[in-house]
């Protein structure tokens, strides 16, 4: 009787391994179950329609892949990429709301998010601090030295604008420089390389291309280190909004952009050559060679959540503290952060 039980089980162990082919079995100490087994493939979303507007320079840098691999149908969602030259562009856009992403200097984020009642909220930092004073010469060895001197400046009613400004202050000389802006960054690059101006500020790339294009022309001062010296919080230059209203109704597609343009952000930053070239491509600089020189020093991020949120409201407080207009008459509420609490 034992070699008849011992032969049927013998021939049951035969036959489920025979129903399961040659896949190894996986113990548990579940309970035995004749219910469905639960699929753990990820989640499928349906693509969506994606228009993302961006300034040419830094604020679009980090998007220079990402562009690439859309051009060649190979991302999450259907993006259509528009470039722009100058914030107003981008601002009447979003005030229409006829965009869902945009890339915009930070204290224009806070201005958009007031004057839409809250309709466009922060994604992500992508830009910290790009400026620098430049100098034919070498009088300008501290901030301190601009003190008496004539400085030509871009980005006025921007973050720029508003950076110098504080800095000025923080180091007791805003009195004591006078300040002529330039309503385009080339305008000013160009007064450099024509000897009609020795002493100005700009931000990356057009640093680059003015280097290139002037004799001596030298960075005497990086804008970056001096705004950490007089304040805790990063110099937030850049930041990524979007339509409230598409994030509400897209949130897995909008998880997948987040994913693409942080995975940009790093292939950007590692591989300056080819990114360089991308941004030549794509119209984000109009020189391989500037470009490449400008992203070391571009400081091209992708910094979500709650790290967003800290080191943008705190930003945003200093701006709103030297001038309330500077970020749209008053700071946006918790809402405008997305994805922190």
């Amino acid at each position: 009787m034992k070699k008849v039980l011992a032969f049927v089980l013998t021939l049951t162990m035969l036959f489920a391994l025979g129903a399961c082919g040659t896949t190894p079995a996986v113990t548990t100490d579940a309970p035995t179950t004749t219910e469905a087994p639960v699929t753990t493939e990820a989640p499928v979303f349906e693509p969506a329609d994606m228009t993302v507007v961006a300034l040419k320079g830094p604020t679009g840098m980090g998007l220079a892949k990402l562009m690439d691999t859309s051009a060649a149908g190979d991302t999450a969602n259907n993006y259509t990429f528009t470039l722009a030259g100058d914030p107003t562009e981008v601002s009447a856009a979003v005030i229409k709301g006829e965009v869902d992403v945009a890339c915009v200097p930070v204290n224009l984020a806070s201005t958009l998010y007031n004057k839409t009642e809250g309709k466009y909220i922060c994604l992500a930092i992508n830009t910290l601090g790009v400026l620098h004073i430049l100098e034919v010469g070498d009088s300008i060895q501290s901030i301190r030295d601009l003190a008496g001197k004539t400085l030509y400046a871009t980005g006025q009613g921007s973050t720029p604008e508003y950076i110098l400004n504080y800095i000025l202050e923080q180091n007791g000389i805003a009195d004591l420089v006078t300040v002529e802006y330039e309503t385009e960054h080339t305008a000013l690059v160009s007064l450099f390389a024509t000897g009609k101006v020795t002493l100005g500020m700009l931000p990356e790339p057009n640093v680059s291309s003015a280097m290139i294009q002037t004799t001596g022309l030298r960075q005497a001062l990086d804008l970056t280190a001096e705004w950490d010296k007089i304040c805790d919080t990063s110099a937030v230059q850049g930041c990524v909004i979007v339509k409230k209203e598409f994030a509400e109704q897209n949130p897995d597609a909008l998880k997948a952009f987040m994913d693409e343009y942080a995975a940009s952000v790093e292939f950007v930053n590692a591989n300056v050559d080819e990114a360089a070239t991308l941004c030549e491509t794509y119209g984000i600089v109009p020189k391989a060679a500037i470009a490449k020189r400008a992203l070391p020093n571009c400081n091209i991020v992708f910094v979500s959540g709650e790290e967003m949120k800290a080191d943008l409201s705190a930003f945003l407080k200093v701006l709103y503290d030297a001038n309330p207009a500077s970020v749209g008459g008053k700071l946006p509420g918790d809402d405008f952060y997305y994805g922190a609490n």
